[in-house]
């Protein structure tokens, strides 16, 4: 593949649109309407009661109220993984201990560059919180198992609060797998 021809058509804020004459690995050569976007940071934070944190904001793209993993867009040079711990202190008034990687979302990929990284938090502490003055936000924590059948039943409909919670979902019963084989290894082992 190989970019032949660029046209901006628009740069914003948050996202530049091209036009981009593309030769697809086939040889034909086509026009795309391509939105670039820095892209993302969405975090799983679980609590010590497997509750998780869910956001219920105003999305004026979304037609209102939707529900939400805390996430944010990536600034200019940032890890995501810094983006992350900012938007759930900013978002949800908390930081955590222990943070692992949920890997990566994309969530448009016939037009929209945006890749969105996802995370798992726990042992978490409480900060001040920080919302932003446009940013309308109620904070809820879920058990995690709930969350989980919401989304499955369709009633959570952000992409990647859903690959979120069915990645942390799934992270979390391989290590209670996993704890619970070598408590019978352990077991096993000790009665020799």
């Amino acid at each position: 593949m190989s970019i032949e021809k660029v046209t901006h058509v628009f740069r914003g804020r948050v996202i530049t649109l091209n036009i981009e004459s593309v030769r697809l690995p086939n040889g034909h050569l086509i026009d795309l309407e391509i939105i670039h976007h820095p892209g993302g940071a969405a975090i799983v934070a679980v609590d010590e009661q497997q509750r998780v944190c869910l956001i219920r904001q105003f999305r004026h793209a979304a037609g209102g109220w939707i529900w939400e993993l805390p996430a944010g867009k990536l600034e200019p040079d940032e890890p995501p993984e810094h983006t992350a711990r900012r938007e759930l202190m900013e978002e949800a008034g908390f930081d955590a201990i222990t943070w692992a990687s949920l890997g990566a979302y994309v969530s448009s990929p016939g037009v929209f560059t945006e890749t969105v990284h996802l995370f798992m938090a726990s042992g978490l502490r409480a900060v001040k919180i920080a919302h932003e003055a446009a940013e309308l936000i109620e904070i809820h924590w879920i058990p995690i198992a709930e969350a989980c059948e919401r989304a499955l039943r369709g009633e959570l409909v952000d992409g990647k609060t859903v690959v979120g919670l069915l990645r942390a979902q799934a992270r979390l019963a391989g290590t209670r797998a996993a704890t619970a084989t070598n408590c019978e290894t352990t077991k096993t082992s000790g009665q020799g």
